[in-house]
């Protein structure tokens, strides 16, 4: 009896230091997120000299159609990405945060090809095309953070194709916040209390859920103690541990043991 709960408080012992461990490298990925961000930001100021806009909620800073000439980088809050369905409704492709690119959809037919709407006050940076070219060539440094914006762009909207079409509505939404809160982390700001700046009906639509299927597992996130709805409005979300929202997820996924 006694070597069982020895071994059983090893086990609890071992997960705890796992889970710690993972909390660990997590912090410090989000921390070299952070300083790359910065770092490339800085790149831009320093060989660019880019002019600065700024922007309020439902501000459309490029539209659908419009002739490409210019990128922008998000240096503060947030924009959605907006295309219209085949129904003549918006739908939301894709988030952008701090440090994240716009335009990059109107390089080849030279035009946009959705709109960028800011989705509360922030700033964007105005960079001409030409002129990033043109700086590109004499600095092979600002070349490389241009790849690689393109191919987290890339990457990101592949991950979030996958994760609509295979997940389960209510690790959908968990892990859209895990997301949220991720994106958040990795540029330097809080992720412990977001603000979503999107109604329930827009993230239904961006993730492929009815509003009504959003609010039930929102609901069900809060009641299993993984999020905290603010006293003021439901907006406002707290994330005591962002790793428990990849746990719910695996949960949603693993198969439920039957009884013989």
């Amino acid at each position: 009896m006694l070597e069982t709960i020895r071994t059983d408080a090893a086990r609890t012992q071992f997960a705890a230091d796992a889970l710690a461990s993972l909390r660990g490298e997590d912090r410090l990925e989000d921390d070299r997120a952070s300083r790359r961000v910065a770092d490339n930001l800085r790149l831009l100021t320093e060989r660019l000299a880019p002019r600065r806009r700024v922007v309020h909620a439902g501000d459309i800073v490029f539209a659908a159609g419009d002739r490409f000439d210019t990128l922008y980088v998000l240096t503060s809050g947030c924009f959605k990405l907006v295309n219209l369905a085949a129904d003549g409704r918006e739908q939301v492709v894709s988030l952008k945060f701090r440090g994240d690119w716009l335009g990059f959809d109107g390089i080849a037919r030279g035009a946009y090809s959705c709109d960028a709407v800011a989705m509360d006050t922030g700033d964007v940076w105005v960079i001409r095309y030409d002129t990033l070219l043109g700086a590109c060539f004499r600095c092979p440094e600002l070349l490389t953070v241009l790849h690689a914006a393109m191919s987290r762009e890339i990457g990101r909207d592949r991950d979030s194709l996958m994760s609509v079409c295979t997940l389960p509505a209510d690790a959908r939404v968990a892990e859209f916040l895990r997301h949220w809160a991720q994106s958040l982390a990795q540029r330097g700001l809080r992720s412990d209390q977001i603000t979503l700046r999107m109604t329930r009906a827009e993230i239904g639509n961006y993730l492929g859920m009815t509003l009504e299927t959003v609010s039930r597992a929102l609901s069900k996130l809060a009641r299993d103690k993984v999020i905290d709805f603010a006293e003021k409005g439901r907006r406002d979300i707290r994330i005591p541990n962002v790793q428990a929202l990849s746990t719910f997820v695996q949960r949603c996924l693993s198969p439920v043991p039957t009884l013989q």
